[in-house]
């Protein structure tokens, strides 16, 4: 919901002052987040520093809030989605992040389809092995994901889809590539659904300290369901700027990208995003 993305922010500017505030006090090991963002400090240590991708999730730990806005075209009109598919990343332990991602709120272009809600989702990153830049430099974290029916009209599946996924990345200097390959389950209506598998691969390229051009590959394969035998995948030219220093713990970083379709079959044909990062 629009409301619970408005009340985060102020989360965040609590946490960044908790997490400097913390600093000092760290030694007598007082406060309720001194230990949390040590073990924040830890995690992110001793994996690449490189920046998530814009569409593809990356398989680093991450500890921050996302904000996607979207825009589709496709053959019912375009569609605008405020909210996108992250939403907050924690770290609770070293090797663990956990995405709540709240309800995205879709507007649709045709007057004959309503305006609603979509699904709440929630994602477990496990990171199994890594390795910052100074030595091998890749990541290795297996995720599971989890999606409720929570959306209004047709802006939502019927029935909870459970995603498992392997995701893993390489760098070699300022290059890298971070991929991930999942399969999507619901748990009732598979014969309607189909089990689609998704992989994305993002190809990043840091060209200073701020800017990572990027070219990603967006890919769906339908092996069942109503449309079995069929794949869309995407070409995706993008760009992400940061992180800058804002206050405290708190940073900022924003990109964007544009889906192109590159397959006959495709659901839609462009998807321009843009998104806004806040890490701490």
């Amino acid at each position: 919901m629009r409301i619970s993305y408005f009340f985060t922010f102020p989360l965040l500017l609590s946490l960044a002052s908790s997490g400097e505030c913390q600093t000092v006090g760290q030694s007598n090991g007082d406060g309720f987040f001194g230990g949390w963002f040590k073990r924040v400090d830890r995690a992110l240590a001793t994996q690449p520093h490189w920046i998530a991708p814009v569409f593809t999730v990356t398989p680093r730990l991450e500890e921050m809030f996302v904000y996607d806005i979207s825009h589709q075209n496709t053959a019912k009109g375009d569609l605008t989605s405020f909210g996108g598919s992250k939403g907050l990343l924690l770290i609770p332990a070293e090797h663990i992040t956990i995405v709540i991602t709240p309800p995205s709120y879709f507007a649709h272009e045709s007057r004959t389809i309503h305006d609603g809600f979509g699904d709440t989702s929630f994602v477990l990153k496990y990171r199994l092995a890594a390795s910052n830049e100074e030595h091998a430099n890749y990541v290795v974290t297996a995720f599971l994901g989890a999606s409720i029916p929570t959306g209004s009209y047709t802006n939502g599946t019927r029935d909870a889809v459970v995603t498992p996924t392997i995701g893993f990345g390489k760098g070699w200097g300022n290059f890298d590539v971070q991929s991930t390959v999942g399969v999507g389950i619901p748990v009732g209506d598979v014969d309607r659904l189909g089990t689609p598998v998704l992989y994305n691969t993002a190809f990043q390229y840091r060209v200073t300290k701020k800017l990572w051009p990027e070219l990603e590959v967006n890919a769906t394969f339908l092996p069942n369901g109503p449309k079995a035998g069929n794949k869309q995948v995407f070409l995706t030219p993008g760009l992400m700027v940061g992180k800058f220093h804002l206050w405290r713990r708190l940073g900022f970083a924003v990109g964007g990208g544009i889906q192109i379709a590159a397959t006959h079959f495709h659901t839609y044909n462009h998807n321009a995003l843009l998104t806004v990062r806040f890490p701490f």
